[in-house]
């Protein structure tokens, strides 16, 4: 099935809210749910599956304000940020419809988790993820051309070193709670407007993890983290702009009795730059330029983002207003999505002097009556002709 645009999927407007979206996908997800398909064909079963997954990523993606953002930005080139947004990548259909339908959503045929793999979940353990973290960095104009990796001293939770994450005390070790049968999960039955249908819920007495500690350990009291701190290093790509999200998974809070680590979430501030102005992979760089080498021509150096000089011919009779292009020394597209380098753009401007010496003044009048020198305000480069011609 080729690749839709993720509102075309979901049937929504771009400027849809976050009720509409979660609305649409939730009577997508009932359509074409695997267990409402019936005696349908096997194509017509493997169509639905598509469009089930379809809905699933769409809804993944434009649910998160930042995952969001950045498609609406870059659509599918966007940068992969930690989770991405193509090809399903990212995800858990499990986890989505939950969020949407409630905690353990079934329509009552059990066939939903086998059918997406879902059964490799541990029987329904709860797998205890770690909370996300934000961080904020500022980074200067040469650190976004070349990418940098910045280390932050993290306050955060962190695995008990007495327990190793367990939560059980020294030889204790757990026991299958007798609520779940250690299954983690508790199921009950009722009749809906769909039929039949099951809901699965977080065991009480275990809280999800189908065992239960004979005796906690002292120092995390079961929990298997601790607060503490942590030197973490996330490495931040070349070409990202102030407001991106940069994702280092796994570097977050620890997850409890041994559970997946959430990640750091980086936002991207850039710091303004004294020699240029940014305008995506372009820079805007103001050259003021004096008038004996705007009237003769000559060569002048225009700074790079490194600090180099590149040389550049100003041709005889160049006016104020006219731009330079220097090709491919701007800045690179993130994660190499895009084409490549962009620009550095010369915007030229004329010196004018406030103040002058006699001789200076002598020199021009004798210019003032120089034919060369005069304008009628009707010349093909006049500045004013410009401007009308522009907006004509």
């Amino acid at each position: 099935m080729a690749k839709r645009d993720y509102y075309e999927v979901l049937g929504v407007d771009k400027n849809a809210s976050a009720a509409d979206i979660k609305k649409a996908y939730r009577k997508i997800a009932i359509k074409y749910h695997p267990d409402r398909q019936g005696d349908k064909s096997d194509a017509e079963k493997k169509e639905a599956e598509e469009k089930f997954k379809e809905a699933a990523e769409a809804y993944a993606v434009l649910s998160d304000e930042t995952k969001r953002q950045q498609y609406d930005q870059f659509g599918f080139d966007g940068p992969n940020m930690g989770g991405g947004f193509g090809g399903g990548a990212g995800f858990d259909i499990n986890d989505i419809l939950n969020s949407v339908f409630g905690s353990g959503f079934n329509f009552g045929g059990g066939g939903f988790s086998d059918f997406f793999g879902g059964g490799s979940r541990g029987g329904g353990r709860q797998v205890h993820r770690g909370s996300d973290l934000r961080l904020k960095v500022r980074l200067n104009l040469q650190e976004v051309a070349t990418g940098v990796t910045k280390k932050f001293k993290v306050r955060k939770d962190v695995v008990c070193s007495q327990c190793s994450g367990s939560g059980a005390a020294d030889g204790s070790g757990t026991e299958t709670c007798k609520t779940c049968h250690g299954s983690g999960v508790v199921i009950s039955t009722q009749r809906g407007m769909f039929g039949l249908m099951q809901t699965q819920s977080v065991c009480p007495t275990c809280g999800g993890d189908g065992k239960v500690i004979k005796n906690k350990c002292t120092k995390c009291n079961g929990d298997g983290v601790v607060r503490g701190e942590e030197i973490v290093e996330v490495n931040i790509p070349a070409g990202v702009q102030d407001g991106m999200v940069v994702n280092a998974p796994g570097k977050g809070n620890a997850g409890k009795r041994g559970g997946v680590p959430g990640d750091i979430k980086v936002f991207i501030e850039e710091e303004p730059n004294d020699t240029f102005v940014r305008d995506g992979r372009d820079l805007i760089y103001n050259l003021l330029l004096d008038f004996p080498t705007a009237a003769l021509g000559g060569e002048i150096g225009i700074p790079g983002i490194d600090g180099s000089k590149f040389k550049v011919k100003i041709e005889p009779g160049t006016q104020p207003g006219k731009t330079l292009r220097l090709r491919g020394k701007g800045l690179p597209s993130v994660q190499g999505y895009g084409y490549g380098n962009g620009d550095i753009l010369v915007n030229i401007n004329v010196y004018v002097p406030k103040t002058l010496s006699k001789d200076e003044k002598n020199a021009l009048e004798k210019f003032r009556e120089s034919d060369n020198f005069k304008s009628d305000g009707k010349g093909k480069d006049n500045f004013f002709n410009k401007f009308r011609s522009y907006f004509s």
